[in-house]
């Protein structure tokens, strides 16, 4: 049994015939069913989303889980982020074993949870008394993968 056997299979778009309209509900049902239908907890707290803006009638949580781009308005879909969408809430539950890490991004603090085998990053911000699932994304390049491996190492608490 794989050490990430924890970790659910990935959707992928050729199980739908590459049906975009299909995958990307589909994609949505799994993202409804673990944040919205019932929250997962982190360290005592529930897990909220960020709402606003709501696009196609999909919250901004969403649209950060699955897309990719520094302009909000201007993100573009990132299938490795989509196939991944059922990965957040059991990396959110500590299922497996994860590099944790806070970090201050301002006076916010955000929460790292590295899946470094898969190269996989789960980013929450702590708000008084409950968390933001704020974004999730595959880490391709090994130099960014280094880098995140830094950045647990320097921030990590002993």
């Amino acid at each position: 049994m794989s050490a990430l056997a924890w970790l659910p299979p990935l959707v992928e778009m050729n199980d739908y015939g590459g049906n975009w309209t299909a995958y990307l509900e589909t994609v949505y049902d799994f993202f409804r069913k673990d944040f919205i239908t019932t929250a997962p907890y982190f360290r005592g707290r529930p897990v909220r989303l960020k709402r606003y803006p709501i696009l196609l009638g999909k919250e901004a949580t969403f649209w950060h889980c699955v897309t990719t781009g520094a302009v909000e308005d201007e993100r573009t879909p990132d299938i490795r982020r989509m196939e991944r969408i059922r990965w957040p809430r059991p990396c959110i539950e500590n299922k497996g074993a994860l590099k944790v890490w806070s970090e201050l991004r301002g006076s916010e603090e955000r929460v790292h949870l590295w899946v470094e085998e898969e190269g996989y990053l789960v980013v929450l911000a702590i708000r008084n008394g409950y968390a933001v699932l704020w974004t999730a994304f595959l880490v391709e390049q090994e130099h960014q993968r280094r880098k995140y491996n830094r950045r647990y190492e320097e921030n990590r608490k002993p």
